[in-house]
């Protein structure tokens, strides 16, 4: 039973690790290198991300500075952010890249918090098919009812956890999205 608790563990952890990768790439207003981790540029014919071309810093809090280490990939740094649709127009200066993160408008917050609670709602939904999964495989076992029933409610305890974390998660996106 307990491999089937850790197996059942294993994957809400992946569930809540893929929420935070999700919370990562929305937009809180504020400068972050992880806005351009979808950013792919074409290094030398292999499509590679753009973090692993270029150095990305934060300057000032509402400006992401891209220091590509080839400085022939500027162009292609540059088309590449156009076409990633991000609303970000960048600027280079022959050398580096800057991004200028214009501020939120409040129905765009909005937008985004819709949009953080559709992946909060999403991650919820993976915990719970993790908790159907492993219902479904308690009950094939051959172990006593009273063994079944414990393990059901130690499955329902860790379903608990991870919805309480997935909810705290969704709380602090929330704030940071509404914050001016």
């Amino acid at each position: 039973m307990n491999d089937l608790i850790n197996k059942t563990s294993e994957r809400m952890d992946k569930s809540l690790s893929s929420l935070h990768q999700a919370f990562n790439k929305i937009r809180t207003g504020r400068a972050n290198p992880s806005l351009l981790d979808d950013v792919k540029i074409d290094y030398y014919g292999n499509l590679t991300a753009l973090n692993q071309a270029a150095n990305i810093n934060v300057e000032e809090g509402r400006s992401l500075v891209i220091s590509p280490w080839d400085k022939s990939l500027i162009p292609e740094i540059e088309k590449a952010i156009m076409n990633a649709n991000l609303g970000f127009n960048p600027m280079n200066n022959g050398d580096i890249i800057m991004i200028n993160v214009p501020p939120l408008t409040e129905e765009r917050r909005i937008g985004l918090a819709k949009q953080s609670k559709a992946e909060a709602e999403h991650a919820k939904v993976g915990i719970r098919n993790a908790r159907k999964d492993a219902n479904n495989d308690i009950k094939k076992t051959d172990v006593s009812e009273d063994m079944k029933k414990i393990a059901e409610d130690d499955i329902q305890q860790l379903t608990n956890t991870y919805v309480k974390q997935i909810e705290d998660k969704l709380a602090v996106k929330e704030v940071e999205i509404m914050k001016v």
